[in-house]
Protein backbone atom coordinates (compact mmCIF):
# COMPACT_ATOMS: atom_id res chain seq x y z
CA UNK A 1 0.00 0.00 0.00
CA UNK A 2 1.19 3.56 -0.68
CA UNK A 3 1.99 6.11 2.07
CA UNK A 4 2.43 9.97 2.25
CA UNK A 5 4.65 10.90 5.29
CA UNK A 6 4.38 14.41 5.68
CA UNK A 7 7.12 16.89 7.61
CA UNK A 8 6.49 19.92 8.99
CA UNK A 9 8.69 22.05 10.67
CA UNK A 10 7.92 25.06 12.85
CA UNK A 11 7.09 27.79 10.19
CA UNK A 12 9.85 30.51 8.91
CA UNK A 13 12.52 28.45 11.09
CA UNK A 14 14.39 26.12 8.42
CA UNK A 15 13.50 23.79 10.91
CA UNK A 16 13.33 20.79 8.32
CA UNK A 17 16.77 20.77 6.67
CA UNK A 18 18.20 18.85 3.75
CA UNK A 19 20.50 16.85 6.59
CA UNK A 20 17.13 15.68 8.39
CA UNK A 21 14.81 15.18 5.24
CA UNK A 22 17.77 13.34 3.45
CA UNK A 23 17.90 11.43 7.03
CA UNK A 24 14.29 10.24 6.59
CA UNK A 25 14.60 9.48 2.73
CA UNK A 26 17.23 6.87 4.21
CA UNK A 27 14.88 5.54 7.11
CA UNK A 28 11.31 5.55 4.80
CA UNK A 29 10.66 1.94 2.42
CA UNK A 30 12.35 2.20 -0.71
CA UNK A 31 14.13 5.54 0.09
CA UNK A 32 11.64 8.00 -1.43
CA UNK A 33 12.58 11.46 -2.63
CA UNK A 34 11.26 14.51 -0.91
CA UNK A 35 8.86 17.12 -2.69
CA UNK A 36 9.67 19.94 -0.90
CA UNK A 37 5.98 21.99 -0.09
CA UNK A 38 7.93 24.62 1.83
CA UNK A 39 11.89 25.10 1.42
CA UNK A 40 13.12 24.23 5.19
CA UNK A 41 9.49 23.98 6.42
CA UNK A 42 7.35 21.03 4.97
CA UNK A 43 7.95 18.04 2.75
CA UNK A 44 6.43 15.13 1.83
CA UNK A 45 7.33 11.49 0.98
CA UNK A 46 5.61 8.77 -0.66
CA UNK A 47 6.60 5.75 -0.23
CA UNK A 48 5.19 1.67 -0.68
CA UNK A 49 4.85 -0.36 2.57
CA UNK A 50 3.14 -3.65 2.24
CA UNK A 51 3.51 -3.88 6.50
CA UNK A 52 1.21 -0.74 7.30
CA UNK A 53 2.32 2.83 8.13
CA UNK A 54 2.90 2.47 12.16
CA UNK A 55 6.50 1.02 11.38
CA UNK A 56 7.19 3.65 9.48
CA UNK A 57 5.99 6.66 11.89
CA UNK A 58 7.47 4.85 15.01
CA UNK A 59 11.03 4.93 13.46
CA UNK A 60 10.31 8.14 12.26
CA UNK A 61 9.22 9.76 15.36
CA UNK A 62 12.18 8.01 17.27
CA UNK A 63 14.83 10.22 14.65
CA UNK A 64 13.43 13.18 14.57
CA UNK A 65 12.29 12.82 18.66
CA UNK A 66 13.23 16.48 20.28
CA UNK A 67 12.89 18.25 16.97
CA UNK A 68 10.32 20.64 16.37
CA UNK A 69 8.75 18.89 13.91
CA UNK A 70 5.63 17.41 13.02
CA UNK A 71 4.70 14.20 11.61
CA UNK A 72 2.35 12.58 9.54
CA UNK A 73 1.58 9.63 7.67
CA UNK A 74 -1.84 9.42 5.37
CA UNK A 75 -2.55 6.42 2.89
CA UNK A 76 -1.69 8.28 -0.47
CA UNK A 77 -4.90 6.59 -2.18
CA UNK A 78 -7.57 8.92 0.02
CA UNK A 79 -8.74 12.14 -1.25
CA UNK A 80 -5.64 14.44 0.14
CA UNK A 81 -7.63 17.82 -0.75
CA UNK A 82 -10.84 18.45 1.46
CA UNK A 83 -13.77 19.66 0.32
CA UNK A 84 -14.99 20.28 3.77
CA UNK A 85 -13.37 21.63 6.58
CA UNK A 86 -15.27 22.14 10.31
CA UNK A 87 -13.38 24.08 12.57
CA UNK A 88 -13.15 24.34 16.15
CA UNK A 89 -12.77 28.59 16.83
CA UNK A 90 -11.13 29.10 20.90
CA UNK A 91 -7.40 28.56 20.80
CA UNK A 92 -7.44 26.88 17.30
CA UNK A 93 -8.34 29.69 14.60
CA UNK A 94 -7.90 32.33 17.26
CA UNK A 95 -5.32 31.82 20.02
CA UNK A 96 -8.17 33.05 22.86
CA UNK A 97 -10.32 31.57 25.26
CA UNK A 98 -13.59 34.05 24.38
CA UNK A 99 -14.86 33.48 27.94
CA UNK A 100 -11.31 34.04 29.69
CA UNK A 101 -10.97 37.03 28.05
CA UNK A 102 -14.40 38.12 28.63
CA UNK A 103 -13.91 37.40 32.36
CA UNK A 104 -10.22 39.41 32.50
CA UNK A 105 -12.73 42.28 31.43
CA UNK A 106 -14.56 42.43 35.05
CA UNK A 107 -11.56 40.36 36.87
CA UNK A 108 -12.88 37.59 37.36
CA UNK A 109 -10.31 36.02 35.40
CA UNK A 110 -8.77 33.46 37.32
CA UNK A 111 -12.13 32.02 38.07
CA UNK A 112 -13.70 31.48 34.81
CA UNK A 113 -9.77 29.98 33.65
CA UNK A 114 -9.82 27.26 35.98
CA UNK A 115 -13.11 25.87 35.24
CA UNK A 116 -12.29 26.47 31.09
CA UNK A 117 -8.63 24.36 31.60
CA UNK A 118 -10.79 21.48 33.86
CA UNK A 119 -13.54 21.40 30.62
CA UNK A 120 -11.24 21.23 27.71
CA UNK A 121 -8.93 18.34 29.91
CA UNK A 122 -12.17 16.49 29.98
CA UNK A 123 -12.48 16.61 33.60
CA UNK A 124 -15.69 18.37 33.73
CA UNK A 125 -19.05 17.79 31.98
CA UNK A 126 -18.49 21.26 29.30
CA UNK A 127 -22.66 22.27 29.47
CA UNK A 128 -21.70 22.17 33.59
CA UNK A 129 -18.67 24.41 32.67
CA UNK A 130 -20.36 26.76 30.85
CA UNK A 131 -22.90 27.75 32.30
CA UNK A 132 -20.55 28.34 35.83
CA UNK A 133 -18.89 30.31 33.57
CA UNK A 134 -21.81 32.34 32.40
CA UNK A 135 -22.85 33.05 36.13
CA UNK A 136 -19.66 34.45 36.54
CA UNK A 137 -20.15 37.36 34.14
CA UNK A 138 -23.66 38.21 34.54
CA UNK A 139 -24.08 41.92 33.72
CA UNK A 140 -21.81 42.66 31.13
CA UNK A 141 -22.94 44.84 28.62
CA UNK A 142 -22.92 43.92 24.99
CA UNK A 143 -20.38 47.18 24.18
CA UNK A 144 -17.59 45.50 26.71
CA UNK A 145 -18.13 42.13 24.64
CA UNK A 146 -17.71 44.08 21.59
CA UNK A 147 -14.34 45.88 22.76
CA UNK A 148 -12.70 42.35 23.74
CA UNK A 149 -13.46 40.47 20.28
CA UNK A 150 -11.84 44.20 18.86
CA UNK A 151 -8.95 44.34 21.59
CA UNK A 152 -8.03 40.89 22.35
CA UNK A 153 -9.54 38.14 20.27
CA UNK A 154 -6.73 37.43 17.36
CA UNK A 155 -6.69 34.90 14.78
CA UNK A 156 -3.81 32.34 14.83
CA UNK A 157 -0.94 32.69 12.56
CA UNK A 158 -2.20 30.78 9.29
CA UNK A 159 -5.82 31.20 10.09
CA UNK A 160 -7.08 33.21 6.84
CA UNK A 161 -4.25 31.69 4.59
CA UNK A 162 -5.86 28.20 5.36
CA UNK A 163 -9.23 29.24 5.24
CA UNK A 164 -8.80 31.54 1.79
CA UNK A 165 -6.61 28.67 -0.19
CA UNK A 166 -9.36 25.75 0.23
CA UNK A 167 -12.46 28.01 -0.26
CA UNK A 168 -10.31 28.83 -3.44
CA UNK A 169 -9.70 25.45 -4.44
CA UNK A 170 -13.64 24.59 -3.90
CA UNK A 171 -13.76 23.97 -0.39
CA UNK A 172 -16.75 24.64 2.17
CA UNK A 173 -15.75 26.06 5.84
CA UNK A 174 -17.48 26.47 8.71
CA UNK A 175 -16.63 27.78 12.05
CA UNK A 176 -18.45 25.59 14.18
CA UNK A 177 -18.03 27.11 18.45
CA UNK A 178 -19.04 25.92 21.48
CA UNK A 179 -18.45 29.54 22.25
CA UNK A 180 -21.23 31.88 21.25
CA UNK A 181 -22.22 33.49 18.29
CA UNK A 182 -21.56 36.96 19.06
CA UNK A 183 -17.56 36.20 18.85
CA UNK A 184 -17.91 33.50 15.85
CA UNK A 185 -19.91 35.60 13.67
CA UNK A 186 -17.01 38.49 13.91
CA UNK A 187 -13.80 35.44 13.70
CA UNK A 188 -15.42 33.86 10.96
CA UNK A 189 -16.06 36.73 8.91
CA UNK A 190 -11.89 38.05 9.81
CA UNK A 191 -10.92 34.45 8.54
CA UNK A 192 -13.09 34.65 5.80
CA UNK A 193 -15.49 31.51 6.64
CA UNK A 194 -19.00 30.63 4.72
CA UNK A 195 -20.96 29.66 7.34
CA UNK A 196 -20.23 29.34 11.76
CA UNK A 197 -22.23 28.31 14.29
CA UNK A 198 -22.12 28.19 18.63
CA UNK A 199 -24.13 29.09 21.66
CA UNK A 200 -26.19 31.84 21.81
CA UNK A 201 -26.05 34.51 24.90
CA UNK A 202 -29.21 36.31 26.86
CA UNK A 203 -29.38 39.69 27.11
CA UNK A 204 -32.35 41.67 29.06
CA UNK A 205 -31.61 45.80 28.54
CA UNK A 206 -28.31 45.16 27.11
CA UNK A 207 -26.72 43.41 29.36
CA UNK A 208 -25.72 39.73 29.85
CA UNK A 209 -27.72 37.13 31.24
CA UNK A 210 -27.34 33.88 30.31
CA UNK A 211 -27.44 31.11 27.06
CA UNK A 212 -29.79 29.82 25.28
CA UNK A 213 -30.49 26.19 25.57
CA UNK A 214 -29.52 24.00 24.06
CA UNK A 215 -26.67 24.35 25.02
CA UNK A 216 -24.31 23.07 21.72
CA UNK A 217 -21.53 21.21 23.33
CA UNK A 218 -18.95 18.21 21.67
CA UNK A 219 -21.97 16.47 20.36
CA UNK A 220 -23.31 19.53 18.61
CA UNK A 221 -19.97 19.72 16.97
CA UNK A 222 -20.18 16.25 15.19
CA UNK A 223 -23.41 16.68 14.04
CA UNK A 224 -22.30 20.15 12.40
CA UNK A 225 -19.81 18.08 10.35
CA UNK A 226 -22.13 15.26 9.46
CA UNK A 227 -25.13 18.18 8.28
CA UNK A 228 -22.74 20.35 6.61
CA UNK A 229 -21.25 17.04 4.60
CA UNK A 230 -24.92 15.49 3.57
CA UNK A 231 -26.47 19.13 3.29
CA UNK A 232 -23.12 19.69 0.48
CA UNK A 233 -23.45 16.13 -0.43
CA UNK A 234 -19.82 15.62 0.35
CA UNK A 235 -18.16 12.72 0.84
CA UNK A 236 -16.95 11.17 3.82
CA UNK A 237 -13.21 10.91 2.25
CA UNK A 238 -13.43 15.05 2.03
CA UNK A 239 -14.09 15.92 5.30
CA UNK A 240 -11.62 17.35 7.46
CA UNK A 241 -11.74 19.25 10.73
CA UNK A 242 -9.47 20.67 13.57
CA UNK A 243 -9.77 21.82 17.30
CA UNK A 244 -7.92 21.44 20.54
CA UNK A 245 -9.95 20.41 23.42
CA UNK A 246 -12.09 17.67 24.76
CA UNK A 247 -15.06 18.70 22.93
CA UNK A 248 -13.73 18.26 19.92
CA UNK A 249 -13.17 14.73 19.81
CA UNK A 250 -16.45 13.48 18.55
CA UNK A 251 -15.80 15.82 15.51
CA UNK A 252 -12.22 14.64 14.88
CA UNK A 253 -13.14 11.06 15.00
CA UNK A 254 -16.19 11.63 12.92
CA UNK A 255 -13.93 13.83 9.84
CA UNK A 256 -12.26 11.69 7.66
CA UNK A 257 -9.24 13.95 8.51
CA UNK A 258 -9.31 14.89 12.11
CA UNK A 259 -6.27 17.26 13.19
CA UNK A 260 -5.72 18.02 16.83
CA UNK A 261 -3.89 21.38 16.40
CA UNK A 262 -1.84 22.42 19.57
CA UNK A 263 -4.16 20.45 21.88
CA UNK A 264 -4.55 18.85 25.29
CA UNK A 265 -3.05 15.90 26.18
CA UNK A 266 -5.88 14.08 25.67
CA UNK A 267 -6.72 15.20 22.44
CA UNK A 268 -3.37 15.04 20.75
CA UNK A 269 -3.45 11.01 21.78
CA UNK A 270 -7.16 10.42 20.34
CA UNK A 271 -6.68 12.39 16.83
CA UNK A 272 -5.63 10.71 13.73
CA UNK A 273 -3.02 13.44 13.33
CA UNK A 274 -1.49 16.23 15.75
CA UNK A 275 0.39 19.64 14.90
CA UNK A 276 2.37 21.14 17.65
CA UNK A 277 5.22 22.60 16.13
CA UNK A 278 3.23 24.35 12.99
CA UNK A 279 0.74 26.77 12.34
CA UNK A 280 -2.60 26.43 10.71
CA UNK A 281 -1.24 26.19 7.51
CA UNK A 282 -0.11 22.93 8.63
CA UNK A 283 -3.31 21.53 7.53
CA UNK A 284 -2.11 22.78 3.80
CA UNK A 285 0.62 20.91 4.32
CA UNK A 286 -1.34 17.74 4.85
CA UNK A 287 -3.34 18.28 2.15
CA UNK A 288 -0.16 18.57 -0.74
CA UNK A 289 -0.53 22.33 -1.27
CA UNK A 290 3.07 23.91 -1.60
CA UNK A 291 3.63 27.22 -0.71
CA UNK A 292 3.00 28.83 -4.22
CA UNK A 293 -0.65 27.71 -4.19
CA UNK A 294 -1.86 29.50 -0.62
CA UNK A 295 -3.97 32.16 -1.07
CA UNK A 296 -2.81 35.33 1.14
CA UNK A 297 -4.79 38.36 -0.73
CA UNK A 298 -6.91 39.79 2.46
CA UNK A 299 -8.93 41.02 -0.12
CA UNK A 300 -9.43 37.71 -1.53
CA UNK A 301 -13.04 37.26 1.09
CA UNK A 302 -15.19 39.76 2.39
Amino acid sequence: MEYVAILIGAPQKNTLTREIVQSVTLILPGNPRPRWLSPGSAAEFTFHDEGGDWGALSDLRATLYGLPIDIAILPAAETRRKKLLIADMDSTIIGQECIDEIAEEVGKGRQVSEITEAAMRGGLDFRSALRARIRLIEGLNEAALAQVADKRLHLNPGARTLVQTMRANGAYCALVSGGFTFFTKIMAKRAGFNDHRGNELLFSNGLLTGVADPVLGREAKREALEHYRDVLNIKDTDTMAVGDGANDLDMLEAANLGVAFHAKPLVAEDARVSINNGDLTALLYLQGYSDDEFINDDEFIK
